[in-house]
Parts: C-alpha cells; structure tokens; sequence
C-alpha cells in the first residue's frame, strides 16, 4: 500500500474509534439514567459530538494528506529522479514547508549527492580522456575502411557495423544493432559459413563465402572470422564473429561480359576465317589465280575480320576501363596539381573547361600530362601550355593538352609512351597509364590553329553543389555479445529489451477522421539512443493541412507535395521498428492513427507498447501533471523552442524521459517489462493500456 492510502486508513480507523468510543459512551450512561428525556438529550449529544468528531477528523486527514503525505511522496520522487535520472537542480522545497527539517536535510543530501557524482564524473572524464581520444580515433578509422565491417553475436545479432555495411545493407531496410543480419543476407551462406568455422574449432581460422542482399540483387563477397574465447564474448560455447562484406556484383558482370565478348570474338572470326582459308586453299592455278582471288571474294572475308577485330576491340577497351577500381577526381583538383609539377619545372599552364567529375586515376594522369609536357618543353615544342576539358555529349569527357607552335608527329608521341614518365615512378610508363585507363592518345589540331594531344575519359559528369555531407560512422554496443536473450518479453528486464521511441504530426486531433503528416522514431538499444538510427519522414495526407495545425507543427500543403503516403510510410516505418517495443506519450493517440491503416500498410502493428504518460504516473503519482512538458521539466530535460512541436523534437525529449525513467522504475521494484505492466494498469483510467 502507498504512504496515502496507509495514512488514510490511520484516520478512517480513528473516525470508526472515536464514533465506537462515543456511541460506547452514550450507551452506557443511558442504562443507568432512569429519565427518558436525558436519554434523549444524551442520545442527541452522542450523535453532534460523534459527526463533529468525524470532522474534525476528516478536516485533519486532508491537512495532513496535502501538506504531509502528498509532500513526503513529492519529496521521495524528487530525490529518486536526483539519484537515478542524473536530474541536478536543486529541489523544490516549497511543497515540504510543514515537514519541518525534512525538506532542508534532503535538500542538502541530494546537493551532496549531485556534488559527488560531478567530482566522480570529472575524475572518470580526466582518466578515460586518453581512452575517448583512442576510441574516436578507431571509429573514424573503421568508418572509413573500404570494406563493410560487421560484428555479430551467434545467433546473428549486430553488434557493430561501420558506415560502409550500413549502405551495402541498407536497401530497402536500414541496418540497426539488435537487428538479425540474416534480415539482409540470404541465409544459407552465411549459416554454413558459421557452422564449418565452428566444427574448425580455431579462431586463427578464416571462411570465405559469396551471399547475396535479400533487398536488392548485389552479390557480396565475404570472409568470415570467429572471435575468439577472449575476446568480449562472456559466453565460449557460442562466440560471436567478425564478417567483412565487398560488393562483388560489377565484378562478377564485367567477368561475365569479357566471357561474352570473348565468346563473340570467336564466333564473329571464325566464319570469315574459315572462308578465307578454303579460298586460299582453292587457288590452285598460280600467283595470277591467288591475285584475281584475293580482289574477289578473300579480300571481302579480310575487310569482314578487319572490321570485327575493329570493333571488338574497342568494347574490351571500355571493358577493361570498367573494370578498374578509379574514383572520381575533380578537373580543378587536376588542374591545379598539373599546374604546381610544371611550374616547379619553369613551365606555364593555363586551364579552361567546366568543372567536371573525370572517373580516373589523378595520380597518373598528372604523371602522364606532366611527362608529355616536359618532353614538348625539352623538344622545343612550347613551354606554355593550356590544359582543356571538354564534356561530351555522352557520359565521357575529353582533356586536351594544348600548346601553340611545331607540331609532334605520331611517331615521337609513340616512342615517349614506353618511356617512364616520371623520374619518381621508374615503373610508370604512358602505356601503363593507357591500359589503367582503357584509353589512347590522339594528336589533333584545336580550332585556333593550336597543338594537342587528346585523351579521352570514358566517364565523367558536372561537378555540382557538395552534397550535405553523411553521417558515415560506426555504430556498437560489444555488450549485446554477452546478454543473455529473453524470448518471452514479459520475462525480459527493462534493459534487455529494444525500443523504438516514436511520435507523429497530424491534421487534427481526431483519429478517426485526420491523418498523419509526419513520423519520426529513434532506436533505444541496451539502455541508449542510438544516434545513427533515425527514422524520419513527412507524410502526404492526401487532404489539406488546417491552417490550425499549421501554426503548431509548421507543417504546410507544399511541404508534403511528393511525399509518400501512410501506406508507405507506415510500411517503412513497421519495418523500423521490427522486433522493438513501441514507447509514445499519449500513445493512444499516435497507435490509432497506425492501426487505422493497417490494411493499406499491409502489416500490423501488434508491438507491445508503453506509455510515457502512465510510466510519469507510475514513478511520480497520478496528482502531478504529466504532459511532455512538465515531465521534460520535472526530469531536467530541455526542449529547443524550435523542436516542440516537430515529430523528432518531441520523439528525442521523450526518448531522453523514458531512459531517466527506466532506472527509477528498477528502484521501485519494477524489473521486467511484465512488471511495469502490471503497475501501469492500475493507472489505466489515465489512458488505455495498449498490450
């Protein structure tokens, strides 16, 4: 029983006592009082004095309900917040002024506390600083690798993925940690490769395998590692593994292309061949005869395998520049290096041309122009130059380098091309940087009557705006790796469970009949948001938007035009939150919406759900206000001005109460998701519980 409820049965025991002992009274005297008439009068006394007493006792309850009882229970949740949800102002005395030294004595023990964890913190802080450096180190490094990383626990959880797995995964379902990796990868590959790893029984053991995405059709190319009994597994008869992830699929199509054109260029040569070889065979009658021969019919069959090696050849030059691994550079970026190599050599070099992304190799190609500079400038050529770049029509690009004066024969330039081109890089030859980049050389004459070697660039496309650059970084929690897992989510600690914190905008207040404009959630994993785990989107109501509505989310009819509708959206969003608890405030209202299109979404929203305005009545009392606001206030919690209101806004502040909440609900008692459950119910007539 509460403090309250205890109190208020100390006092309804004495009201029944007192109205006892009273009526005890009166009962007694009158049997020994022989006049009716003071019977009477005695009867009519017990009565006034028992209702005056029932009042006065009643009165003194509710002085000692408001300024005691309700002040002790203020007091106690005020001190648990300071304790468990990290809340540091000061305490509200003001509620407490009648328990006497109470209020100042807490006040003083909760300003000791909070003066303590600070010193604590900043110890920790200067002692883990070298480690925080250390760490932000590795992650940058790991988010960076050119290969997806990914940490996994036996039964196929994520721990750790870096920013390269989470777009190789990431089609159609965004990767999180708690997540199954067999949710993005075909199972079978990835389950054998475990299992021979496994009976190996050694962990300087490797397995390779090629899986594909169950999202899109990329073929992945995989190495498998399992981690050793040391290493952050707590559990050795099931250890987790490491799994790097290349996509393969360009290579396995310009494999199967070149297998194509090879194939072509047999059967394409083999018919003309044949013929040209029975024709010669045929010509029997002497070197007039094999003549007359070779003007007819042979000297068809030789411009048929001319043409076909022509052309073929051609598509395995394209083939071997796709097949390269170039990135893209920027022509200014090119430019200005060219530009710095020849002026340290005494040479000038003036460019022109838009701003292009040229795909290559800016390493060798400013090796190769340099070269041919330096050997126009020692030849007498020039010694100004003009670097040219010309976008084509097609996804290709031509650069020039220019020059006015004597021209350069073919000969010349073809010599220079098995020549080194740099005395930096002995091994780098023109050639070499030909065959990188399946391209040739060509000596052309510009309009203006200039010199120029050209070479071309098979891809390239206009340098645009910089993209708002991606959060591309690891994301981890080795501590899923050790917990045990609880099928029977009742059962499951608060900690052990994964939620995704949601809230929604819409056109009204009504669900029947409004619709939704916005979602937005964010993961909870292992007691922690997770930062790089966002959901969030506007929603074409496909109705207007009251301007009413407006004014509060900011939300209008131009920003959702293009949107998805619910049925996306909810479809995106149901796919989010696979496998988590639905945490909301005023969930009611967000979950009607949902559950209203469910058949156009095409999947049902039976997550199990808690509420952040019961969980506020469970750990603060049902008395106290428990809208967002006053629980952000009561815990501490600051929302921007510019964020009420907006679906992430108000999705982060109530993540960030949830998570101050779940250590004061363990200190109450209240463990396992069953638990809290059975607490919220008895708070049911605030909101109907979901579950």
């Amino acid at each position: 029983m509460g403090l309250r409820l205890r109190i208020f049965l100390f006092f309804a025991a004495l009201g029944v006592g007192s109205v006892a002992a009273i009526g005890g009274a009166a009962w007694f005297v009158a049997h020994r009082v022989a006049s009716p008439e003071a019977v009477s009068a005695l009867v009519q006394a017990g009565l006034l004095g028992g209702v005056v007493s029932l009042l006065l006792i009643a009165w003194v309850w509710l002085l000692f309900d408001t300024h005691v009882a309700r002040a002790i229970e203020t007091l106690a949740t005020a001190m648990r917040a300071r304790a468990h949800a990290s809340v540091d102002d000061e305490l509200d005395r003001g509620r407490a002024r009648y328990l006497g030294d109470l209020a100042p004595a807490a006040a003083e023990v909760t300003r000791s506390l909070v003066r303590t964890r600070g010193a604590l913190a900043q110890s920790v802080a200067r002692e883990t600083a070298r480690l925080s450096s250390e760490k932000a180190r590795l992650e940058t490094l790991l988010a960076d690798v050119p290969v997806a990383v990914l940490l996994c626990t036996a039964d196929h959880q994520l721990v750790f993925y870096n920013g390269q797995a989470s777009d190789l995964l990431g089609a159609g379902l965004a990767p999180g940690l708690d997540r199954n990796l067999l949710d993005y990868l075909r199972e079978g590959p990835v389950r054998h490769a475990y299992e021979r790893l496994i009976q190996a029984n050694d962990p300087d053991v490797v397995s390779d395998l090629l899986c594909a995405t169950t999202a899109s059709t990329r073929l992945l190319a995989g190495r498998m590692r399992v981690l050793g009994r040391s290493e952050w597994s707590e559990n050795p008869a099931a250890p987790g593994y490491v799994l790097t992830l290349r996509d393969v699929t360009a290579d396995m199509a310009a494999h199967a292309s070149r297998e194509a054109l090879l194939a072509e260029i047999f059967e394409r040569v083999r018919l003309p061949a044949a013929e040209l070889q029975a024709m010669l065979g045929a010509q029997g009658g002497g070197i007039d005869a094999a003549a007359g021969a070779v003007a007819g019919g042979v000297g068809d069959a030789l411009a048929a395998v001319l043409e076909s090696i022509r052309e073929l050849g051609e598509r395995h030059d394209a083939l071997r520049e796709d097949w390269r691994p170039l990135a893209h550079t920027r022509s200014e970026d090119l430019a200005d290096s060219l530009g710095a190599k020849l002026e340290a050599e005494g040479l000038r070099l003036d460019c022109e041309g838009p701003a292009l992304l040229l795909r290559c190799d800016g390493f060798q190609m400013v090796s190769l122009l340099a070269g041919l500079a330096r050997r126009l400038a020692a030849a007498g050529h020039a010694r100004a130059f003009r670097l040219v770049v010309r976008d084509e029509e097609g996804p290709g690009a031509l650069v020039d380098l220019a020059w006015q004066g004597h021209g350069l024969d073919s000969d010349t330039l073809q010599a220079w091309m098995i020549e080194d081109m740099d005395a930096s890089t002995p091994e780098l030859s023109g050639r070499d940087v030909l065959v990188t980049h399946g391209a040739r050389l060509d000596l052309v004459t510009l309009a203006d009557g200039s010199h120029a070697v050209r070479l071309p660039v098979h891809n390239a496309r206009r340098a645009g705006h910089h993209p708002p650059p991606m959060c591309r970084t690891v994301v981890y929690d080795f501590e899923l790796l050790s917990k045990a897992r609880n099928d029977v989510v009742a059962e499951s600690r608060l900690e052990d469970l994964t939620y995704v914190v949601f809230d929604t905008e819409t056109t009204g207040l009504t669900p029947s009949v409004d619709e939704i404009v916005q979602i937005a959630a964010v993961r909870v994993v292992n007691g922690r948001k997770i930062e790089g785990e966002l959901f969030e989107t506007l929603v074409d109501p496909q109705r207007r938007i009251p301007a009413s509505s407006t004014a509060i989310h900011g939300i209008t009819d131009a920003m959702v035009v293009g949107a998805p509708t619910i049925a996306e959206a909810g479809a995106q969003f149901h796919r989010f939150a696979a496998g988590a608890v639905l945490v909301a405030h005023n969930a009611p209202f967000d979950m009607e919406f949902l559950r209203r299109h469910e058949q156009a979404i095409g999947a049902r929203f039976d997550h199990p759900v808690l509420d952040t305005v019961l969980l506020s009545a469970v750990v603060f009392g049902q008395p106290e206000p428990h809208s967002l606001d006053a629980l952000s206030h009561r815990l501490g919690i600051t929302i921007p001005e510019d964020a009420r209101h907006t679906a992430m806004g108000d999705t982060v502040a109530t993540a960030d109460a949830f998570l101050k909440m779940i250590p004061m609900l363990r200190a109450r008692g209240l463990e396992t998701f069953g638990d809290v459950l059975a607490e919220v119910r008895r708070h049911s007539r605030l909101l109907k519980d979901l579950n």
